[in-house]
């Protein structure tokens, strides 16, 4: 819980205040963005796996794999987002117009707000579900599995709608 408080503080301080990397930056920095497509991508396919894994299979060893398969790809992303942000304090904005532009609005805040949302239950789940606690796990998994689905999607869906402005 603390992990997940004091990585929701830090993407704040990232984007309303002055901290950042100030200096010059050697490499292409766009490439970040798109890791995070493909480790958002990654982490949908994973969790669908592990949803078939444990709902048709019955399979309990590759629905744990599976799951820890998203969740390092998930931390994989979150290494590359705050790396991003902190070199590149001066993000890009989007510049579409017209109806575009408020569907892109709707998802990204729905997408911003549901991955604070889904990191502390992230880890309960997997906690939970690695110790055992199989009645505490399967209480929390039927809200964790559809947001965290949500959120990788959507992840990859506003880095398609950013792409052009990077």
């Amino acid at each position: 819980m603390i992990f997940s408080f004091v990585a929701v503080v830090f993407i704040l301080l990232l984007f309303f205040s002055p901290i950042g990397y100030q200096g010059k930056v050697h490499f292409d920095l766009t490439i970040f963005p798109r890791m995070n497509a493909i480790f958002n991508s990654f982490t949908f396919v994973f969790l669908l796996i592990a949803l078939w894994a444990i709902i048709v299979k019955k399979n309990i060893n590759m629905h744990r794999g599976f799951i820890l398969a998203a969740f390092v790809s998930t931390l994989f992303f979150l290494v590359f987002y705050l790396t991003f942000h902190y070199l590149s304090p001066d993000t890009n904005t989007f510049g579409g117009t017209g109806i575009v532009r408020p569907i892109y609005f709707f998802i990204l805040i729905t997408h911003s707000f549901l991955a604070a949302v889904v990191v502390p239950l992230a880890l309960f789940s997997l906690v939970w579900g690695w110790t055992n606690q199989i009645t505490k796990h399967k209480k929390i998994v039927h809200w964790t599995m559809p947001i965290w689905l949500y959120v990788s999607l959507t992840g990859v869906i506003v880095y398609l709608f950013m792409a052009p402005y990077y």
